[in-house]
């Protein structure tokens, strides 16, 4: 039945062969939905995440958040995953794991701080992440539409379970905490700090898998090994000094509006290597992810603008005024004293 629904979709005849999916559409249509499930996941639990620190430092108010915002959201992210081809999700898992993995080692002792960052900005790559691995896990599968269908339905019920599990502690935690007659409340009061490492766990295990599953998913469209290395040794190149520089620029210029600067650098330079070693259809796809990315950091730019802040210091401090004693020197007597300015923060 799907394979002649396949054979409805647009063909050559109609559209270019580079404009068309590379795989089934229901197929496609139920990996973006699984990547788009996850990404919900993600974004939950880190609003989880935030509220339970603001509880323990009070700092600001919490935004409020539109349902259908978020249904908007999900149905483009979804769309976008699923017109993504196999070999751009792999090559933008790929840059971002070389990206997390330069950001942590150049993070220093804000190590955890970088983390929560780096969480916030692979929302569109861990999509990807989850899209290639179930492309290279089931492939050549007899059934392989059954098994996304299966995988599709777990994924919708764990997203509509941790959107539920956020409502219920926005709008009970306080009351549930307080009187302790609440399992799930107590239980994020007594062992809430155990979240974000165990979130960070099954985001490093998704983009193991999918490393790998990146790597075997490029090299299937090579004949020879000398093509592959062609393709790889600029890319490999290119994209490290790209990581670096960006990273540099971030510590310059920390801000939401750098994060989405590099959103247009790295991938405005992954559509320059493809216009050089790719095809059309990954030009296509590349610019599809612009779309991705930017529905997945405009929505959520409380969270990115919440990690951002623990980079660049205490919102609460910032909040009560930040005491900075200066050294100065008496013009004269030439005696250096020590006084203390005070910054007020407009409320």
């Amino acid at each position: 039945m799907f394979s002649f629904i396949a054979s409805l979709s647009p063909t050559s005849y109609f559209l270019p062969g580079w404009f068309t999916l590379d795989a089934n559409p229901v197929t496609s249509l139920l990996q973006g939905l699984i990547g788009a499930c996850g990404i919900s996941v993600l974004c939950s639990l880190m609003r989880l995440h935030l509220f339970l620190e603001e509880e323990r430092t009070p700092s600001h108010q919490r935004r409020a958040h539109s349902g259908l915002v978020e249904k908007l959201q999900f149905l483009l992210v979804t769309g976008t995953l699923a017109v993504v081809g196999s070999r751009v999700a792999s090559l933008v898992v790929l840059e971002f794991c070389i990206r997390a993995v330069s950001g942590l080692a150049t993070a220093g002792p804000d190590s955890n701080k970088c983390v929560q960052q780096l969480l916030v900005q692979s929302q569109f790559s861990l999509g990807c992440a989850l899209s290639c691995s179930l492309h290279f896990l089931h492939e050549g599968a007899a059934q392989r539409w059954l098994c996304l269908l299966l995988a599709a339905a777990l994924s919708w019920f764990l997203a509509r379970q941790a959107t539920l599990l956020l409502r219920h502690v926005l709008s009970l935690y306080r009351l549930h905490s307080s009187q302790r007659y609440c399992g799930i409340c107590i239980s994020l009061l007594t062992a809430g700090r155990r979240l974000m490492p165990a979130l960070c766990r099954a985001v490093c295990i998704a983009f193991s898998v999918a490393a790998v599953a990146a790597v075997a998913v490029i090299n299937q469209h090579f004949l020879s090994a000398s093509e592959a290395l062609r393709f790889w040794t600029p890319l490999t190149i290119c994209y490290t000094l790209l990581v670096v520089y960006m990273q540099e620029e971030q510590h310059r210029q920390p801000g939401g509006q750098a994060v989405l600067n590099t959103v247009v650098v790295r991938l405005g330079g992954l559509m320059v290597l493809m216009l050089t070693v790719g095809r059309w259809a990954d030009v296509l796809h590349i610019l599809m992810c612009f779309l991705g990315e930017a529905s997945c950091l405009i929505p959520t730019k409380d969270l990115l603008d919440a990690a951002l802040s623990q980079v660049s210091g205490s919102p609460l401090e910032a909040a009560r005024g930040l005491k900075t004693p200066s050294v100065r020197r008496d013009p004269g007597t030439g005696a250096e004293y020590q006084c203390v300015r005070q910054a007020w923060v407009p409320g």
